[in-house]
């Protein structure tokens, strides 16, 4: 079967349901992982308690329909889970719209589905890191970690990332944020730069797509990221901790199992002032993971410091 065997806006529709169906999969990552709890067992279920029945968990269109609000207790539906919901559709149609739909029409449209897949379950993973991150400033490893073996084993199955290439980009992408903001920041400042969740995260990104990657991920992250913390200082005159953080720490203090602010970053509240701020900084490494993963070709071609020699 080639590309043109299939009409365009069937491959669109199936790709913006697919993204979808998986957006709302990622609400459920995005709430049980943090917690420890399975992504498998039990289903879906209200705030209440009460199973959430199949016509109550369309992906969006059952909270516009219910107008944000649980149907058994009225409990409020925050519009995060619709949002997830359409990012994740967005994010699959436009990759398989570059993967496939613009392709050459005579092109075998088996390879074509197999890049598109590959890509869209790397961008549907960093989704639900982003949102993790957000709420508890931690990137898991099952995302980080997994995501990079599952990175490199898959590289062996591509034509445009090989084994060279996606080893280089794994070892510039951990070490590249591991001695300068772990080790060398805390040698000069006393404490972290970044977290090593934020490392796993560069490795996955250059196991993924190259070392290139890494580069424009780290500067175009970074820039974004204080864009946002300026905003933020202009609208509050503060960066404020995420809620599940501050009680993430006072439960484990409470239980007598305080954490180790070698290990875990967010042990210790932030410092007074605009220099003690913190800020997650993994969602912006992951905006610009994406951004690269969609417009790379245009990347290479008109930002000549990245060199267009990568083009395939």
């Amino acid at each position: 079967m080639i590309l043109a065997d299939l009409p365009a806006w069937f491959v669109r529709t199936f790709a913006l349901l697919f993204g979808l169906l998986f957006g709302s999969f990622l609400n459920v990552v995005i709430h049980r992982v943090p917690r420890g709890e399975s992504v498998v067992t039990p289903g879906s279920h209200c705030a209440c308690g009460k199973p959430i029945k199949p016509w109550d968990n369309v992906p969006v269109l059952s909270w516009l329909w219910l107008r944000g609000r649980a149907r058994c207790c009225g409990a409020p539906i925050a519009a995060r889970y619709p949002l997830v919901e359409l990012l994740g559709g967005l994010l699959v149609l436009a990759i398989v719209e570059i993967d496939v739909v613009r392709q050459s029409p005579d092109t075998l449209f088996a390879p074509l589905a197999f890049h598109a897949i590959g890509d869209s379950g790397l961008a549907l993973a960093l989704l639900a890191a982003a949102f993790i991150d957000l709420d508890h400033m931690y990137l898991p490893d099952p995302i980080t970690i997994g995501g990079t073996v599952f990175a490199f084993a898959w590289s062996a199955l591509r034509a445009d990332v090989g084994w060279a290439e996606a080893a280089v980009g794994m070892m510039v992408g951990f070490w590249g944020i591991y001695l300068p903001f772990i080790v060398l920041y805390r040698v000069l400042r006393g404490k972290q730069g970044m977290g090593l969740g934020d490392a796993k995260l560069q490795a996955l990104v250059g196991a993924w797509m190259g070392w290139r990657a890494v580069v424009f991920t780290l500067f175009a992250g970074a820039m974004q990221g204080t864009i946002a913390a300026i905003v933020l200082l202009l609208r509050k005159g503060k960066i404020e901790e995420p809620e599940a953080v501050r009680r993430e720490r006072e439960e484990a203090a409470a239980a007598g199992e305080p954490l180790d602010p070698e290990e875990d970053p967010i042990a210790l509240p932030p410092a007074e002032g605009v220099g003690g701020a913190r800020i997650a900084f993994g969602p912006f490494l992951i905006l610009a993971a994406l951004e690269w993963l969609l417009f790379r070709s245009w990347l290479l071609r008109y930002v000549p410091i990245l060199g267009d020699d990568a083009l395939p």
